[in-house]
């Protein structure tokens, strides 16, 4: 995994459990559209409104590949217009990073520099 779309979620918190399950149904769409996640994460302390999704990819070919899979994935489309109708998402951010490798894995699988 070379690059992550770091994704921010601003939630409406009365409708946390909406989110959550639009979270786990990710779990199975993602993978089968071809990306690697990493993982949905909900607020627990502080803010009750911001929730993160991160998903990783090679690099960004392989992210326009995903994209175009996933925009013919019936439960992908599915699971977007639940969030479009149900609207817990008020607001979504996408930034992009490049994965330090070393910081992810043991050190004796990273090759030195």
């Amino acid at each position: 995994m070379a690059v992550t779309c770091f994704i921010r979620y601003q939630i409406d918190p009365f409708q946390r459990d909406a989110f959550r399950r639009y979270a786990e149904a990710w779990a199975h769409i993602i993978p089968r559209c071809g990306g690697d996640l990493i993982g949905y994460f909900l607020p627990h302390e502080g803010s009750n409104d911001i929730a993160w999704g991160l998903i990783g990819f090679d690099d960004m070919a392989a992210y326009e590949r995903y994209r175009a899979v996933l925009r013919a994935d019936a439960q992908g489309r599915a699971n977007f217009e639940m969030a479009q109708a149900q609207r817990f998402i008020l607001r979504e951010e996408r930034s992009w990073l490049e994965d330090v490798a070393a910081t992810r894995l043991p050190a004796q699988t990273v090759a030195p520099r």
